[in-house]
């Protein structure tokens, strides 16, 4: 998934996003309102996870923004005011789901997990294709009965390959999906990622190139 933290102590959110990453999630960080509509306008994310009390643009108003503009991203609002009439209030903005500070990390990193499934189709929780199996909350891939092990990246493209049920995905949804806004688009790490998923899943070939179009899995 593609998660935009939005979180003013540079601390918190570099561990935050860290964590996030840690599950195979592409992150980018804002660390004030302002920065974090104009990633909003450049980006789709799936989940954003948003301190309310941040500067230039307040949190509230951040959540206002979004969705007034009918984005498919869904909030978790983050806050140090853990009373029931904030948390109301929290949520009457818009918000998706609501959590207070200080916070577990394995915590905030289910509820994104949880965010991003509503954020998409419907998909079943075990994706199975072409002899492969991959099980997001397990992290763990298998072909024809064997163990893959998979890097953040190769898991995630994986997955969005898989999601996509035969139909071709772009590079340019993979690098959108995978990888944060420092990802270089000219780099070639999303054909590099496809050769090392290759090369890992192993015979029968399992990705297929589509000319002009991107790559999927038949």
């Amino acid at each position: 998934m593609r998660v935009l933290v939005v979180e003013d102590e540079p601390l918190l959110a570099d561990a935050i996003a860290e964590w996030l990453r840690g599950e195979t999630h592409a992150v980018d960080i804002a660390y004030d309102g302002a920065a974090a509509l104009e990633r909003l306008t450049v980006h789709a994310y799936d989940v954003v996870v948003l301190d309310r009390d941040i500067p230039t643009v307040h949190g509230d108003e951040v959540c206002r923004e979004l969705v007034g503009w009918g984005a498919a991203a869904r909030v978790l609002m983050l806050t140090a005011a853990a009373q029931v009439a904030d948390r109301v209030a929290g949520l009457s903005l818009g918000a998706d789901d609501y959590l207070t500070k200080p916070f577990a990390f394995p915590e905030l990193a289910a509820r994104v997990h949880s965010l991003g499934r509503r954020s998409r189709p419907a998909a079943p929780p075990v994706l199975r294709r072409s002899g492969i199996t991959l099980d997001p909350a397990r992290r763990e891939v298998y072909r024809d009965g064997r163990y893959v092990p998979l890097s953040p990246k190769e898991f995630a493209v994986l997955a969005e390959l898989l999601r996509a049920d035969g139909a071709p995905v772009s590079a340019e949804t993979l690098l959108e999906k995978a990888w944060d806004e420092h990802a270089d688009p000219f780099s070639g790490v999303v054909r590099l990622t496809i050769l090392k998923l290759r090369r890992k899943l192993d015979a029968p070939p399992a990705v297929e190139t589509v000319t002009g179009v991107g790559y999927r899995i038949p």
